[in-house]
């Protein structure tokens, strides 16, 4: 899993590429809440899933803990650019109703 950040006019920037599961997660994680501490100014997170050819409850995990991250800093995060499987799992997982598809 490659992760990359940009901040562009208050909104950061999280692109994600490959697969999000047990193997990956946990230093996409360490590296996705460094982001959150060091864009703690953002307006929003934008999570982008372009990218993301898999993921499992594991990749569901790491979104809801980062939702929780984000939130406790005040800033809201959201989904973009799912492929198709991706969204339907985060669908059927009810993610988007804590960090809305835009």
């Amino acid at each position: 899993m490659k992760i990359s950040a940009n901040c562009s006019r208050g909104v950061l920037y999280i692109t994600l590429c490959g697969e999000l599961d047990e193997h990956s997660a946990r230093q996409t994680r360490i590296e996705a809440d460094k982001l959150a501490e060091k864009y703690a100014h953002a307006n929003r997170a934008l999570f982008d899933l372009k990218g993301v050819s898999f993921m499992d409850s594991t990749g569901i995990g790491f979104l809801i803990g980062r939702y929780k991250t984000f939130q406790r800093l005040g800033v809201p995060a959201y989904i973009s650019n799912p492929t198709q499987e991706t969204d339907k799992i985060l669908s059927m997982s009810g993610v988007y109703t804590l960090m809305p598809r835009v």
